[in-house]
């Protein structure tokens, strides 16, 4: 079980590397009057910081490591 959760939080780590935000469109309203509706598409972003990576990098591979030592 330790293993599996060591793996995951390695690919985690290698794509939060890779890729450090992503960008969305949201549909907004500006007027809104009766049957007079006026909207505009805002691109929003999200970014996280790239040590986060790192962290679950080395989380991951800190707790592989832990996990062959019991054995």
């Amino acid at each position: 079980m330790n293993r599996t959760i060591g793996i995951v939080l390695i690919i985690a780590g290698i794509i939060t590397l890779i890729w450090t935000g992503c960008t969305y469109t949201k549909k907004e309203k500006i007027v809104d009057a009766g049957p007079l509706q006026i909207s505009v598409d805002r691109q929003k972003t999200v970014n996280w910081p790239p040590y986060l990576g790192g962290i679950l990098l080395i989380g991951g591979i800190v707790i592989i490591a832990l996990d062959k030592g019991k054995r």
